[in-house]
């Protein structure tokens, strides 16, 4: 189920919402965990029994960990939780890729298994290798309640395309929550922004890039404007999507954690990181590098280090080559940065930002491609490889069909409007009549989203696939 559907806005959230606020609150984490449950399975119910048996591996590893006295045992525990977690994602994420590869590399035919992906295995998986780690390192006590860790686990506003919320970040909101107006005011204006962003931003760039894959009348600038359309459809896609589970986690009395902040106006990789998929970012570190010694070991281990840890992220986003050299990519950025080029990065803004927007353009290019072939053509058909005219016809039609919004969506990937809105704000009469006029604006913002869904328009979600 999206949350960008009629189904989930009109249907399904407004009685979630409704017996979650009823119900006394001792009961709430089950009615949580019960309309989770009936979130997940509405599309795939199949899967229901992989998450469950997840969740009560999760749940009787942390408390074996805890009970048991000795490091040893507790670390035994703690692996075999962590191999079976990740021996499910690899099963179901993985098995085909290495199947397709092991026939290439030795000539053979084994025909493939054809798996289908269970929605937010990625993100649930994490959350749970996260918890098991946590209580092993003695961050967090164990959940002894298993509907207060099976309703942290399958939270359905962010279960499906996160943020990665850890245990240790909701642990004492799974106990008590503040519930106010404020909250739920503030919560619902997140939400509702994220979707305006997902619907009528990133949906719309979507089509953009759909059109330029039909096209016939392609040109140099042209795959230009797609790699531009690509990278801005994934950002309010993705931070569309975090929004809407951030509001609706503050709505329900959760603070979950920033996903996104204004990726695009990073000066290097390494700042990017920083900015974009926080949560991803922050996971690896904590539970990869940071292990394997960070950057406190010799300059060669430490660059193996970055490199595992991007190859792993990569394959986390996809079972797919391109997904694996889209990481390692990154991980020579981030070598080549920290070894000589982020000094003179720091030295010139204009150079840096040109420098960022023409790495980034070529990283969504693979990233978004079928195979490495096909990425190869199109970063080719970018530099005029094929002998391909700079212009073309087409360019211009979508150029003129897609501008206004393509101008909107590169003003909204800055924090301009943000503090626009925040300078006219100190003004105490202007904030007056901005908190008057936001309530229309959002109820706006939300009719013109709903006319869309009802149009039935072009309304994927990319991160379904990982």
């Amino acid at each position: 189920m999206l949350f960008s559907s009629i189904v989930f806005l009109y249907y399904f959230l407004p009685v979630a919402l409704l017996l979650y606020f009823i119900a006394p609150k001792k009961f709430r984490n089950t009615v949580l965990l019960i309309v989770s449950l009936v979130f997940y399975g509405w599309g795939e119910p199949k899967h229901l029994l992989l998450m469950t048996a997840s969740i009560i591996i999760g749940y009787l590893s942390g408390l074996m960990i805890e009970a048991f006295h000795t490091q040893r045992a507790k670390k035994l525990v703690m692996a075999a939780s962590v191999t079976i977690s990740l021996g499910f994602l690899a099963w179901f994420k993985y098995t085909d890729f290495f199947i397709e590869n092991f026939n290439k590399v030795f000539g053979l035919s084994i025909p493939l298994l054809k798996i289908a992906l269970p929605i937010g295995i990625s993100f649930y998986t994490f959350q749970i290798l996260s918890y098991t780690v946590d209580v092993y390192r003695g961050e967090v006590p164990a959940q002894k309640n298993l509907i207060n860790l099976a309703a942290y686990i399958s939270l359905f506003p962010q279960l499906i395309a996160g943020p990665i919320v850890r245990y240790s970040q909701v642990e004492n909101e799974l106990r008590e929550r503040e519930y106010s107006f404020s909250n739920f005011a503030i919560g619902m204006r997140r939400f509702v922004l994220g979707l305006g962003k997902k619907i009528l931003i990133a949906n719309i760039l979507g089509e953009l890039c759909d059109s330029f894959r039909a096209s016939g009348d392609k040109s140099v600038l042209f795959y230009w404007l797609y790699a531009a359309a690509f990278a801005l459809h994934i950002y309010f896609d993705f931070s569309g999507y975090s929004d809407m589970a951030i509001g609706l986690g503050r709505i329900m009395g959760f603070h979950f954690p920033e996903n996104f902040n204004y990726p695009f106006i990073s000066k290097s990789a390494t700042e990017f990181w920083r900015r974009w998929h926080i949560s991803l970012g922050s996971w690896f570190r904590d539970y990869v590098y940071i292990p394997l010694g960070g950057n406190r070991v010799k300059k060669s281990r430490w660059f193996l280090n970055i490199s595992i840890v991007w190859l792993l992220t990569g394959l986390w986003h996809g079972a797919a080559w391109n997904f694996v050299v889209w990481g390692l990519f990154f991980a020579v950025l981030l070598i080549t940065e920290k070894l000589f080029l982020l000094k003179y990065l720091e030295k010139s803004k204009v150079f840096s930002r040109i420098y960022m927007i023409f790495v980034l353009l070529i990283s969504f290019v693979i990233f978004n491609s079928a195979d490495m072939e096909e990425a190869v053509s199109y970063i080719g058909a970018m530099f005029g490889e094929g002998e391909l005219p700079l212009v073309s016809k087409e360019l211009g039609y979508y150029l003129k069909d897609y501008g206004i919004i393509l101008i909107i969506a590169i003003i909204g990937a800055t924090p301009l409007i943000k503090n626009m809105v925040l300078k006219i704000r100190e003004n105490h009469t202007a904030e007056i009549i901005t908190d008057c006029l936001e309530p229309a604006v959002l109820v706006g913002l939300m009719l013109v989203t709903t006319a869309f869904l009802v149009d039935g328009s072009f309304n994927p979600f990319l991160y379904f696939r990982f």
